[in-house]
């Protein structure tokens, strides 16, 4: 009787666990969902109605000499928009892969947009590098060496999405395709992770004009491997961890969604809806 009562009461533990730590990540999601999707109204606005309304040089409202529209250079102008298109796209439709829901109801529709947001991400992902080593570096040198790193992950975690949910191995293909949403949407996390760290610090504490300051190249890296390690401990808790370390875990995403919302405030007001 003890040793099925004690059984018991280790099964309610185990379920409040995992219930706080889903709502946790429900919180995360639309944190996220919100962030995304106005990011992706700051792309179509300021770049979208640039070639909409024949003025490209909206372009170079945010992007500095040689970086945005270039007079003459139809080959970088045209990577340029076509990676600046893929951006769109994925920030649209990656958050709508997160949902459990549309996947149960709308297979197909789970199953298309996956791979337009793996297959364009992957080619986002070469563009921005060849865009950064053939027009120089936006953000100094230490990021353009994360954004390779950022490449090569999202390369390799996208093909092995991608090659487990054509083997329907579709739990593993979930773990593969969640770290794939993360590094696709790193530039996303860099812009959420600078504004949060100044609206802190209330200024561009640790960071130089070249981009080399301290939190500069931190972030340069962390923007990548920050999210990416968040999911891993995700996984381990949510799959093998105990109560304990599943509510640590759920404390955990909300203090990272309230770092995003804050992010996402800071952006919003302070660099996107101005420049539009």
């Amino acid at each position: 009787m003890e040793l099925a009562s004690e059984t018991s009461k280790r099964a309610v533990l185990a379920g409040r666990a995992d219930g706080v730590l889903n709502l946790a990540v429900r919180l995360w999601w639309l944190v996220s969902a919100a962030g995304l999707w106005l990011f992706a109204v700051y792309i179509a606005g300021l770049y979208g109605l640039g070639v909409v309304g024949g003025d490209m040089d909206r372009w170079n409202r945010v992007l500095p000499d040689g970086h945005g529209y270039v007079r003459g250079d139809a080959a970088g102008n045209a990577v340029l928009g076509v990676h600046l298109l893929m951006a769109l796209i994925v920030t649209v439709g990656g958050v709508l892969q997160l949902v459990p829901w549309l996947r149960r109801v709308a297979p197909g529709v789970h199953r298309w947009n996956g791979r337009l947001f793996l297959s364009v991400g992957m080619v986002a992902a070469v563009t921005g590098v060849f865009i950064a080593l053939s027009r120089g570096a936006v953000a100094g040198n230490w990021m353009t060496a994360g954004n390779i790193l950022n490449a090569t992950l999202i390369l390799v975690c996208g093909a092995q999405a991608w090659r487990h949910a054509a083997a329907k191995r579709f739990a593993v293909h979930r773990r593969w395709a969640l770290r794939a949403f993360v590094l696709i949407n790193a530039v996303w996390f860099y812009r959420l992770g600078m504004m949060a760290w100044f609206a802190i610090h209330q200024g561009p504490v640790g960071h130089t004009d070249a981009f080399d300051g301290p939190f500069d190249i931190f972030l340069a890296f962390g923007h990548v491997l920050v999210p990416l390690g968040g999911v891993e401990l995700y996984l381990a808790a949510r799959d093998r961890g105990g109560e304990g370390a599943r509510l640590a875990m759920a404390v955990g995403v909300l203090a990272g969604a309230l770092v995003m919302g804050l992010g996402v405030a800071a952006a919003a007001l302070g660099l996107w809806l101005p420049r539009l």
